[in-house]
């Protein structure tokens, strides 16, 4: 049977991505009931008859280690928690898997990972930066992870997702109608396992060549400058103010930034704790949209999350930058660009004004609300290209490029 049968993580996506129902269970008895989450032990895909214990290693890295499958599938039942509640809920799950006298553990995902996990699972996303692909089979994974799904019908999952801040439902919907293409991998499938055994005779000569090549390069160590292979490039991070006086937060943030189109705060609740925007940086990458992750605060941050730092949007609340890794307003803003939004005509504060030209200050109409509220934003979209026009020249002055992100600011 293929590797991918039994991977823990493509049998979870295809199983979201078709509505399959997949169920905790005590044991690997197909005919098992259901179980609590801290007395289970495996968990059952019914419709494919397969049970994965909870404790089996996937391949989805975080601090250079396996997480394990009962991590994954409590990080996908909590995806629409905020952070501190969804630490909150690990911790209570850890004591009641200890009372059961179990020695598993649920890893706690910062909050990138999690969201990079939602992401993929879900199928918005082919690739992610924390999973190792499978072993001679990456691209079959990425074509075979998200089956075709009947066009005009969202998902399961797109549905359970809409308006809450992983994807835009009017674009779920554009994709739910795309046609589904192949690559190279599915075409040399086809409709029948292929022997293709015969080519590592071909290959020789070309491993040889390249074993030789490598010695080469051993003996003289001048050759072997500049030649590391290209990377994936990290997604830019952009922090918003928390301050309930703030005129952007998570809940208008991606119609601000993406549309052009500026609603109040407090228009369209949002529990969202971390969404991400697309945006199309022509002076660094022209040919592909870069996908910036928005978020609120720094508490779950690894140390090198700061170097991805694109932007600080600020009220001129200096209480906002406490636990930050530069706490000083003047440190910060020597390391990233700030950007304050206010009202169109009044004063930014006097902070924002002693920070000086580190913090682009910049203001929209009020919101009058009523009939022809649409018609009266039209200044919007000026505002919003300033602001992408200034965070694209900071990026560029940081060392941002279309393969390769700074590795320090």
């Amino acid at each position: 049977m293929a590797l991918a049968d039994h991977d823990p993580l493509l049998l979870l996506r295809q199983a979201i991505s078709s509505g399959s129902p997949f169920i905790p269970t005590p044991s690997d008895d197909p005919g098992a009931a259901e179980a609590a989450l801290a007395r289970a032990s495996h968990l059952q895909f019914t419709s494919r008859g397969t049970a994965l214990p909870f404790d089996a290693p996937t391949r989805f890295i975080s601090n250079d280690k396996p997480v394990d499958l009962r991590s994954i599938y409590f990080a996908w039942l909590n995806r629409e928690l905020a952070i501190p509640e969804y630490n909150a809920s690990a911790t209570t799950l850890n004591d009641e898997l200890a009372a059961a006298g179990s020695a598993g553990k649920v890893q706690n995902l910062g909050f990138i990972e999690r969201l990079d996990l939602i992401t993929w699972l879900e199928g918005a996303s082919e690739e992610s930066e924390y999973i190792k692909p499978l072993a001679g089979d990456a691209g079959a994974a990425a074509a075979g992870a998200a089956p075709a799904a009947k066009p005009g019908a969202l998902s399961s999952a797109t549905k359970a997702r809409s308006g809450k801040g992983t994807m835009d439902p009017r674009l779920a919907s554009v994709y739910d109608g795309e046609r589904r293409m192949g690559d190279r991998n599915t075409a040399l499938r086809g409709i029948k396992p292929m022997d293709f055994s015969h080519v590592r005779k071909l290959a020789v000569p070309f491993i040889q060549k390249k074993s030789q090549s490598a010695s080469a390069v051993s003996t003289n160590p001048s050759l072997s400058i500049n030649q590391k292979g290209p990377s994936r490039r990290p997604d830019p991070i952009i922090l918003l103010s928390p301050s309930a006086s703030s005129l952007l937060r998570m809940s208008n943030a991606r119609s601000f930034l993406e549309d052009g189109k500026f609603v109040p705060p407090d228009a369209a609740a949002s529990t969202a704790s971390m969404l991400h925007v697309q945006r199309t940086m022509r002076g660094i990458d022209p040919n592909r949209p870069m996908r910036f992750i928005l978020v609120e605060g720094s508490e779950q941050f690894k140390p090198e999350y700061w170097n991805r730092i694109v932007a600080v949007f600020t009220t001129g609340q200096t209480w906002q930058f406490k636990n930050y890794k530069w706490s000083s307003p003047n440190d910060l803003f020597k390391h990233t660009l700030g950007v304050f939004v206010g009202w169109r005509g009044e004063q930014a504060p006097d902070n924002v004004r002693s920070w000086g030209h580190r913090v682009l200050s910049t203001g929209v109409d009020r919101w009058r609300g009523g009939d022809g509220q649409d018609a009266s934003r039209f200044r919007d979209k000026e505002v919003v290209e300033q602001i992408w026009k200034t965070i694209e020249m900071n990026m560029r002055s940081k060392g941002w490029r279309a393969d390769a992100a700074p590795t320090s600011i």
